[in-house]
């Protein structure tokens, strides 16, 4: 095994790990908050993720001896960001959470329910991803109606950097917005001797509350939007890069970190999409069967990261909430655009993922029940009566 170490797949490694961490950990704060968590329980979760995502990344490529990418489910986070408190406050989310994680689970296990996820028409889960993530992307032009001087910088660095090399976009917004906390916001007297209290690891164990609202807003839209928008896209990834790993026994470990990370904060780990095209690409290593090493990097990385997480949630509260909502709105730029884009691709769907997209992106809760569940359920009916309609002409 240490045959196959190479320099090459520590940098790609330490490069994968820090940018899957700041390009999106201002979306899972988001997130959390976004359904109740108090500052603790969010760094908590932070925390649980990390360590858990990289203990799955190891645990998978050490075993497969394959670059298995493990990540939290950013969609997710924009998800519950978009959802809200419901009935319970954060501790039903935890329960939904649970629940979440043990359908991935047997997801993995139950062939069926993994080929039903599958199922669900690409352009209504890309159109309900679509309107979870669009409140997010209007934070950065918020922000800088808030204020230009603190809001514009942010935008202007991931522009600027974005436009010679993306991958370092939303790292440059972070790195402005870390600028404009230091110079630009007035902190509080005594703030800083809380960031050095919090140097020490937050542990919040949330006592999960199950119930139907928020196992019908949280657990079911969490678990189709991480099976749809991470675990599948990350098979497909590994495959396009020649690696043939079977799927449901990834999906069932990634489930199992779930379970564990949850009473903790966290809301789900999943199999990575996007920066797994890092570690699993010519770049970690010329040879397809040294690149698995690239992953071990990035999840001791996370490893060391995890136990950090109340330092950054700390450090991150003493903005204006707008502006890191705008980082988060700003990392989700790519994922909207690629989702909208295939949402509306096919035209005979195209109504269907249009009231998806609407009702999703309205934020409006029936019966304590968010948008994004109404969504899929009002485009999946459009969707069924077009097709009988034509059908019935046939």
């Amino acid at each position: 095994m240490l045959k196959d170490f190479s320099v090459q797949a520590l940098f790609m490694g330490v490069l994968t790990a820090f940018v899957g961490f700041a390009s999106s950990f201002a979306v899972v704060l988001q997130g959390l908050h976004g359904v109740g968590a108090t500052d603790a329980q969010a760094a908590s979760g932070l925390m649980a993720l990390s360590i858990s995502l990289g203990l799955c990344a190891i645990v998978l490529s050490t075993v497969t001896r394959m670059p298995i990418s493990t990540a939290w489910s950013t969609p997710g986070g924009a998800l519950l960001a978009s959802t809200g408190v419901v009935e319970g406050g954060f501790n039903a989310a935890v329960g939904a959470f649970l629940i979440c994680a043990l359908l991935i689970v047997i997801a993995g296990l139950f062939k069926p329910l993994g080929r039903a996820v599958a199922a669900i028409p690409a352009p209504l889960a890309n159109a309900m991803l679509a309107g979870v993530l669009i409140g997010l992307c209007f934070a950065p032009v918020k922000a800088i109606a808030f204020d230009p001087v603190l809001g514009l910088p942010i935008v202007l660095a991931w522009i600027v950097v974005g436009a010679f090399k993306r991958l370092w976009a939303v790292p440059a917004a972070l790195g402005a917005f870390v600028l404009i906390l230091a110079f630009g916001v007035d902190i509080p007297e005594g703030a800083l001797g809380s960031i050095g209290q919090a140097l020490l690891p937050t542990v919040e164990i949330v006592t999960p509350v199950f119930n139907l609202p928020a196992f019908i807003s949280i657990a079911l839209p969490l678990f189709i939007v991480t099976m749809a928008s991470q675990n599948i896209p990350g098979i497909a990834v590994l495959k396009v890069n020649g690696y043939a790993p079977k799927p449901g026994s990834l999906f069932s470990v990634t489930g199992l970190f779930s379970v564990v990370s949850a009473p903790l904060g966290g809301h789900a780990v999943n199999l990575a999409a996007i920066t797994a095209a890092m570690c699993a690409g010519p770049d970690a290593h010329p040879d397809p069967a040294r690149r698995y090493w690239a992953v071990l990097i990035c999840g001791v990385c996370y490893l060391i990261v995890g136990p950090l997480a109340g330092v950054v949630t700390t450090f991150v509260a003493l903005a204006p909430p707008i502006l890191i909502q705008a980082v988060a709105g700003l990392a989700l730029v790519g994922a909207f655009s690629g989702s909208a884009m295939a949402a509306f691709q096919a035209p005979e769907s195209r109504e269907a993922a249009a009231i998806t997209f609407l009702v999703t992106a309205s934020g409006v809760s029936f019966g304590g029940i968010s948008g994004a569940f109404w969504g899929l359920v009002a485009g999946g009916l459009m969707l069924a009566l077009s097709r009988f309609v034509q059908a019935a002409r046939k």
